[in-house]
């Protein structure tokens, strides 16, 4: 069993910044590509971030050049640096895992409130 837990989130003033970080802890096979989803209020959840286990990562167009998602494979933790945060970027975010069984992991959520 993977255990996530998250960390970072909180209240920020728009402009602001914040970090999240993700560990994954357990029977770990082989973690492949680590991500941040966030859910808003009477949203869907949407996919902000992702990287592989390479390095190749991918964003949400509305985050492109204020978020940035990095991993330390060696801790088994990914990270969301989220910079010139905006009242919409308002969400629950959570981490998720994946193997290369293909098995996935959801952690709790973390939330994080951009407001004046």
């Amino acid at each position: 069993q993977v255990q996530l837990v998250e960390s970072g989130g909180g209240l920020v003033q728009p402009g602001g910044s914040l970090r999240l970080s993700c560990a994954a802890s357990g029977s770990i096979f082989s973690i492949n590509a680590m991500s941040w989803y966030r859910q808003a209020p009477g949203k869907e959840r949407e996919l902000v971030a992702r990287i592989t286990r390479g390095g190749r990562t991918n964003l949400l167009d509305s985050v492109k050049g204020r978020f940035t998602i990095s991993r330390d494979n060696a801790k088994n933790t990914v990270y969301l640096q989220m910079n010139s945060l905006k009242s919409e970027d308002t969400a629950v975010y959570y981490c998720n895992v994946i193997n290369d069984l293909g098995d996935e992991v959801w952690g709790q959520g973390t939330l994080v409130t951009v407001s004046s």
